[in-house]
Formats: structure tokens, sequence, C-alpha cells
């Protein structure tokens, strides 16, 4: 009944709109840094700019999946929807970085509910057969995302100004909520809401305190304390917050969840991927940057391979689903994100750019299949009242890895460079961030540029030797996954057949 309501191709376009926002945000942001922080005299503040938005969005993530199972998921994405239209107007009406970063914590908290209520939306709308290819489909809104971004963010830059990085979102907002409105339909939820708060606030503080942390690790001076003092605080807060969910009857994440060692393997070995995704995406522009001396605007197309591929991999594991058990999916996705990792980890300094098409090709394809296959198959491992909170969690546990990773990405690279530096007297910090960017390159004396660039390497491997670890590791998680080899609608169908006993009971 609930399909044959709902306009399906309105709103998979109203979907692909909201999922083309959250992709395109961050970098059309970056794009257009420089230009805020000279505008506003922040350039101590401008990493908030980028991190808050990043908290929030996390924290508020689990808290929107519950919700979608107890009010529904059009009030949710609506109301995701209107915090993030809001949030993109007064940002860009900032007059000061304060106000700006105040007004991206903002943003972020609406932007906490465009993934994880989109694929649960899509959950809904299709069948299992088709899913991994609609999520394909979405998928490649980062792809396009990734190559639209910067020429957007600078043509906007250079004709408008920065406000209207911001502005944008309000109209396109504004359609995409209208399109729900006007063509999602789904049943009325005549359960009484009972939102947990004190859970939800443990969990917000835990995560908070975590993200928080990452973001602390990857600055370029460590404040330990700060560090450390966050830990304890998050340890204190993920306590509680079991302590809360175990006794409460309508809790934020149940417990049950974790008791399934499928759906935590599947989640662990999406944010073990998802973290080695952040090496690809953000260090290799900064290898053909800083080592080839490719411009800023070509850098970025070499990983566009990786997004468009990405859709193929996603079209693969919709028929994959069907016959092959999660892990045995799992192992051929790692296969080709091995081969990625390898390369990265072995290829010598003189590697031509062309060859990083092929290399992150060939990730791409085995990125489509890890992500869509552990979305999907967390979605199929619950009951339906919880694919909400299931779907939410799964965009979570990619989002802590890339936190993390990134943060310890940073630390490695640093390192590396500083290793580097002490080894070769006459060179330092100062030159390694004028090599990085080609533009500044220039000014460097020529003589020196194959060392800087040898340092720039070492540091990079060290990134890509950690990347390596990180798909064994997902690797041995995905083989201790030893239950009866189901595929993930078979899952579903024992998961269903057991409920109907214990209701009978």
């Amino acid at each position: 009944m609930q399909q044959r309501k709902t306009n399906v191709m309105a709103v998979t376009i109203a979907i692909y709109v909201a999922t083309f926002m959250s992709a395109i945000e961050g970098t059309i942001v970056s794009t257009a840094l420089p230009t805020i922080v000279g505008d506003l005299h922040g350039v101590a503040l401008m990493n908030w700019v980028f991190s808050i938005y990043l908290l929030t969005n996390a924290m508020m993530t689990p808290i929107y999946g519950k919700l979608t199972d107890l009010v529904g998921r059009k009030p949710v994405m609506q109301a995701g929807l209107l915090i993030f239209i809001i949030g993109s107007m007064m940002s860009g009406l900032s007059d000061s970085m304060p106000t700006l970063i105040f007004w991206r914590a903002i943003q972020g908290i609406g932007a906490g509910a465009l993934m994880p209520v989109s694929m649960t939306i899509i959950a809904d709308i299709y069948s299992f057969e088709r899913r991994a290819k609609v999520l394909g489909f979405n998928s490649s809104a980062w792809g396009i995302a990734s190559v639209l971004a910067p020429l957007i963010g600078g043509l906007i830059v250079d004709k408008l100004s920065w406000h209207w990085i911001f502005f944008i979102n309000v109209p396109v907002g504004l359609i995409t909520l209208v399109l729900f409105q006007v063509y999602l339909r789904e049943p009325k939820r005549h359960n009484d809401v009972k939102v947990d708060y004190l859970g939800s606030f443990w969990l917000m503080l835990f995560l908070l305190c975590l993200m928080l942390s990452f973001q602390l690790l990857g600055n370029a001076t460590i404040s330990w304390p700060a560090v450390i003092g966050a830990w304890v605080i998050s340890a204190l807060s993920l306590w509680l917050f079991i302590r809360r969910e175990s006794r409460t009857p309508e809790p934020v994440i149940s417990l049950k969840l974790f008791k399934n060692h499928t759906f935590v393997i599947q989640n662990a070995v999406a944010a073990l991927i998802s973290g080695f995704l952040m090496g690809v995406e953000v260090y290799i522009p900064t290898w053909t940057q800083g080592i080839l001396g490719v411009p800023a605007s070509l850098a970025g197309f070499a990983v566009t391979p990786s997004s468009l591929m990405w859709i193929i991999g996603s079209f693969v594991t919709g028929r994959l689903l069907a016959k092959w058990a999660p892990r045995r999916i799992i192992y051929l996705s790692l296969a080709f994100i091995a081969v990625t990792g390898i390369c990265l980890a072995v290829i010598p300094v003189s590697t031509a750019f062309a060859w990083f098409f092929l290399i992150t090709a060939v990730g791409g394809v085995g990125f489509g299949i890890v992500i869509t296959a552990t979305t999907v198959t967390s979605q199929h491992l619950v009951s339906p009242k919880t694919v909400g909170v299931a779907t939410s969690f799964n965009t979570l546990s990619r989002t802590i890895g890339q936190t993390l990773m990134i943060s310890v990405f940073g630390i490695a690279l640093n390192v590396g460079m500083n290793q580097g530096i002490q080894s070769h007297p006459g060179t330092n910090m100062a030159m390694m961030n004028k090599l990085i960017n080609p533009q500044t390159a220039t000014e460097l004396p020529a003589k020196l540029l194959p060392t800087l660039r040898g340092i720039l390497y070492t540091g990079l491997h060290w990134v890509y030797l950690i990347g390596l670890g990180l798909i064994l590791l997902a690797a041995l998680v995905n083989s201790l996954d030893r239950g009866p080899q189901l595929t993930a609608a078979q899952h579903a169908e024992k998961l269903h057949r057991a409920e109907h006993d214990e209701a009978t009971d």
C-alpha cells in the first residue's frame, strides 16, 4: 500500500539531491575557506569551520536513527532539512568566525539526518533485489560532487561572494523539502513516542568527547592533557550510556543489536575500510600536487575513478547479496581494495599521474561493494521496526572510522616528514608546506625539490602502510564471522521466523 501511494521516482530524486548537498558541503566550503578566513580574520579558528560540523553531524546521527523508527522517516527528514537550511542561511549571514562556527554547528545538526534517513527511506521503498543498485546510483552523488564542488565553489567565490556558498543550500533544500512533503507517503505510527533523553545525552557526550579527541590528535601540537581528559569523559559516558540502555524500555540503540555477530562484524569492517578510504581521498591529491606538481584543479581528478567505479561495485553487490553470504562478499571487496592498498604502499616516487587513475578505479569497485553490502546487510539483520537505528549506526561507524583515521594518518605524515627533515639539514616544515601547494612550490630552490619530494614521499609511505594494515585487520575481523553462512535475505527470514515464534509463544 505504501509503495503505491509514494511516488518512488520523485522521492528518489529528493534523496539524491539531499545526498548531493551532503556530499558537496565539505569540498565546496574548503574551496571558499581561504577567502572566508581572509574576510573574517579568523585563521586561528579555521579548522573549527569543519570540525564543529563533523562533531554535531556525528552526534545527531544515532538520535535521528531512533526517531525515524519512533515517529517516521518523513517528519525526521523534514526536520533535519529545515535545521540544515536555517544553519546554511545563517552561516551565509555570519560576520565573524565565532558566529560562523556556531551556525556551522547548527548546520551539522541538520545534516546528521540526511544520510541515514535517506538510506532508511531507500530500504522502505525499494525491494531487496533493487536496493543495492539504487544505493549505487545514490552514491554517484559523491563522485559528481568531487568533480563539481571545486568548480562551483571557485565560480561562486569569484563571481558572487563566499556567502553564496551557504545561501545556495536554501533554495535547493526547500525544493527537496517540498518533494518529500508531496510525494513521500508512509503509514501513521500509533505508538507513543518515548524518547530516552538521558540515554541520548550520554551517547552525545560520548561521541562529542571521542570525536573531539580525534580532532585534537590531528593538530600540529597535541595537547595530551586535553586528549586524555576527553578519553576519560568519553569512556565514562559510554559506560553510563550502556548502563542506561540496558534498563530503559525504549533504548536509543538497542543492545540486542550487538548480540548478532554478523551485524557487529559488518559495521566494524565498514568503519575500517571507511578509514582507509580517507587515506585515498585526502592523501592522493596531496601526493599528486606535492610530489608530481600537478595543479590543484587537476589533482582532485586522480580520485574521480574511485567514485565512478563505486557505482559499478554497488550494481555488482545487488546480484551478490542474493547469492552469497556477507563474509564472502566482504572478502571479494577486500581483494580489490588490497590491490589499491599494496600499490600505494610500494609504488616509487616517480610514478606517473596516469597510474593513479587505474589504482583508484580498482579500489572504487571494492569500496562500492563493501559499503553497499554492509549497509544492506545491516538493514536485513534487524527487525523492520529498528531499520532506522541499524542504518544510522552503520553511518556512525563509518564516520568514526573516517575521523579516527584522518587523525592517525595526519600524525603518521607529520612524523615521517619530521624524520626526513632531521635527516636532511637545510630543510624545514615551512618548505614542506610550500611544496604541497604547486603555486608556492615554485618559490623553493630548484636543487632542493627532489629532496623535499622524497621527504613527502616517505611521510605518505607511512600513511599507506598503516592503510594496508587497516585492510588486513578488516580481513581478520571478517574471518571471525563463523556462524551459518546465510545470505542477507536468509538472515532476515531467520530473524522474522524467530520473532514470529516468540510472539506466538
